[in-house]
Parts: C-alpha cells; structure tokens; sequence
C-alpha cells in the first residue's frame, strides 16, 4: 500500500508543485485549529447555481471555467487560480397574499473563481454568459481551518464543527455562511488536497 501512495504522490507532483497564485493575505496568528487571516480586496467571476452541494459545484465550474478560459468579450484567456470558492446562498423569503403563505425566492451556492491579481473590476473582460458576474470583494478577516481529504459533507462538517468549537473557546462571533475553498483539481489525490473552510470575522 505504501508504495502504491508514493507512486500516486510521484504521479501528482508536477500537477500540485506548481505555484498557484491566490489572493493576498496576511496571517494574524495560527492556532492548533485555526489561522486569522486578514485578504486585501481581490476580484471574482461567480455565478449562483441551484441543487445539491456537488450538482453546483460540478455546474458552476463549467461556467466560470468557460469565462477565464475565452468566453468573454475580447475572447480573453487568464490563468486559473486559487482557491473555488463555494458557499450556500440563504433562501429569500417574500411574503404574499395572504400573509399566511411565503414563497421561496433564490438560494442555492455562490461559486467564485478568484481572477489574476493583474484583473481589476474596471479591466476584466465582460463575461457573453448573462449567469456569470464580476465582483471585487472587499478587505475582510477570516479564521480558517485546513485539512485534506475527500470532498465529502462529512469531511466538510466535521471541520467545520472543529473551527467553531475554536472560535467559541475564545469568545469569538463570525458573520454569514461558512465558506469552502478548494485549492487543487478534482484529479488530484484526496491525500494530497488542500481544502479549507472560511469564516468571516466581524
């Protein structure tokens, strides 16, 4: 088994050993279950998608993947980055008549793809599919767990309980929906994946 796993390892070096750019951080302080990471503003392609957590992923990635890669205005082509972001949408409630009843509007996943630190808002191309958008996000302070492994719900919550218990254990508040980041392509082992999960700080 052992040389089974260095041989994979062998086979997946040149796909992770290259330096991927990611957005500009700073880390605050690292802890045994997490890090504070303070981002400078960055720029994103994302679109909103519906369905389960993977059936999202897998139709996002196909859109935001079109976009970087020439579906834009000026047929356009720019490096794939670090990390796919994914984070649920709340669904919006409005009210109707009567009062009584309510109708879901919106929810689902937001999907990002972080664009090169050489693309502004003002400079990127404008994307030919209505569902992909453009947007910068601000300078926020996140706490961040990382762990490796399947992209699986249960790897996700299991880590996510883990950096809340952190943030708990210290009197700390967070502000909206926990966010998974992934850093490698699907192809790469699962003993070898970078993943995190990001909460942001008030």
């Amino acid at each position: 088994m052992k040389k089974i796993l260095g041989m994979l390892a062998l086979l997946a070096a040149p796909l992770v050993s290259q330096a991927i750019e990611e957005p500009a951080y700073t880390v605050e302080r690292t802890g045994t279950e997490m890090e504070i990471r303070a981002y400078a503003p960055y720029v994103v392609a994302e679109v909103v998608v519906q369905g389960t957590a993977d059936e999202a992923s897998s139709q996002a990635f196909s859109m935001l993947a079109g976009y970087i890669f020439g579906k834009n205005r000026g047929e356009r082509k720019m490096a794939m980055t670090a990390p796919v972001t994914q984070t649920a949408e709340p669904v919006k409630m409005a009210m109707t008549a009567p009062v009584t009843q309510t109708a879901a509007e919106g929810g689902g996943y937001r999907v990002q793809f972080v664009l090169p630190k050489s693309v502004t808002l003002a400079t990127a191309p404008e994307p030919t599919d209505a569902r992909v958008k453009l947007r910068e996000v601000p300078a926020s302070r996140v706490a961040v767990i990382r762990y490796s492994g399947l992209w699986s719900q249960a790897n996700q919550d299991e880590h996510l309980a883990q950096l809340e218990a952190a943030l708990k254990a210290e009197g700390q508040t967070w502000t909206g929906e926990p966010m998974l980041s992934r850093y490698n392509p699907p192809w790469t082992p699962w003993f070898m994946r970078r993943n995190e999960i990001w909460l942001r700080l008030p």
